[in-house]
């Protein structure tokens, strides 16, 4: 079992003080002699969790709000770190895959051998238009492109010259002198829960960000919907001769009884700002909070087991992006399953 965690970014984070001083500290001139404060908070919280033991940590990517770019960010801090591995977005359409290609190479190399890439397949029309992206389709076709995106960058990283030609990108004799620093590539990570994503997921990804009926509504339904979800895109997966492993993103917020952490947990995501900002929030949030992960620590574990007994691989818990929370995961979670376990720490491996 891995874990995981978010950079404490403003569009996929729990609201928090830290939080809420970077999106207004961003749009601020530096003063003599400080570092931006969205950087050092993002720093901070990913060197904490290379101390406690998580594997890997997920920069998602929002051009539009006050996110850093993603890439930037991912790779400002991934070279200071010895162990942890960066997983950074990308969207098609607003990247060409050449230039990921060598990008993600270059990180690779820079780590080394510790970068992985997160494939999302759809996004904020807004966004993508207003950052001069080329058509933002709405179909099956968004998986079709996604899959010749990925299909580029692996073979420009084992090939150059490299040519392809597919129904979206037109690729000749496009070289690249950079390979990633192992023979084993930087791994796709990737989800979706429509017939044709899922198809695509068996195709191209190595994991699957596993998601359940929305209609679930308690933990055991939760349970049940994820199993059923893992299956169908193993027999995908199966029927192709290719693995696919499963990840999950479960809220997590500790309190000594579960309604204690309930409560704890509605206080952390009531933040300061509009009520857009807050139903916004919820709606990120909310969901993931169903998944047996609130409450105390012990059950806590006790559902981590669970998600491990069902094949999940990784877990990239969501909770509030501080030094206090990260410190208290590693401690309650990490340290005691790892040692329960045997378990060694991927990066570690």
């Amino acid at each position: 079992m891995q874990f995981g965690l978010y950079a404490p970014v403003p569009h996929v984070t729990v609201g928090s003080s830290e939080i809420l001083d970077s999106v207004a500290g961003g749009q601020k001139p530096l003063a003599d002699g400080t570092v931006d404060v969205a950087y050092q908070l993002a720093k901070d919280v990913l060197l904490e969790a290379e101390r406690q033991d998580f594997d890997i940590i997920l920069f998602a990517e929002r051009h539009l709000g006050a996110d850093m770019e993603a890439w930037i960010l991912g790779s400002a801090i991934a070279s200071l770190t010895s162990k942890i591995r960066a997983m950074i977005a990308v969207h098609p359409g607003l990247w060409s895959p050449q230039l990921i290609a060598k990008m993600a190479a270059s990180l690779d190399r820079l780590t080394p051998g510790r970068m992985a890439i997160n494939l999302v397949t759809g996004w904020n029309v807004e966004e993508h238009v207003m950052y001069g992206g080329d058509t933002m389709l709405h179909n099956d076709d968004r998986y079709i492109r996604a899959e010749e995106f990925i299909e580029i960058v692996r073979g420009m990283w084992k090939q150059s010259p490299y040519s392809f030609k597919g129904q979206f990108y037109d690729v000749k004799d496009s070289e690249l002198l950079l390979c990633p620093a192992t023979p084993e590539p930087p791994e796709i990570f990737t989800a979706s829960r429509s017939p044709r994503g899922l198809d695509m997921i068996a195709k191209i990804a190595d994991w699957w960000f596993v998601d359940y009926d929305k209609e679930a509504e308690t933990t055991e339904e939760v349970i049940e919907s994820l199993e059923e979800a893992m299956k169908g895109v193993k027999e995908r997966a199966d029927k192709l001769g290719r693995r696919v492993r499963f990840a999950y993103n479960p809220f997590v917020c500790f309190g000594d009884s579960v309604e204690d952490a309930k409560e704890r947990a509605a206080q952390l995501v009531t933040v300061d700002g509009s009520d857009a900002d807050v139903r916004k929030l919820l709606n990120r949030i909310g969901p993931a909070m169903k998944s047996g992960c609130v409450g105390p620590p012990e059950q806590v574990r006790q559902q981590v087991e669970l998600f491990r007994e069902m094949g999940i691989e990784l877990l990239l818990f969501k909770f509030v992006p501080n030094i206090e929370e990260t410190q208290s995961i590693g401690r309650e979670i990490i340290a005691p399953l790892r040692k329960r376990w045997g378990d060694v720490p991927a990066a570690a491996e």
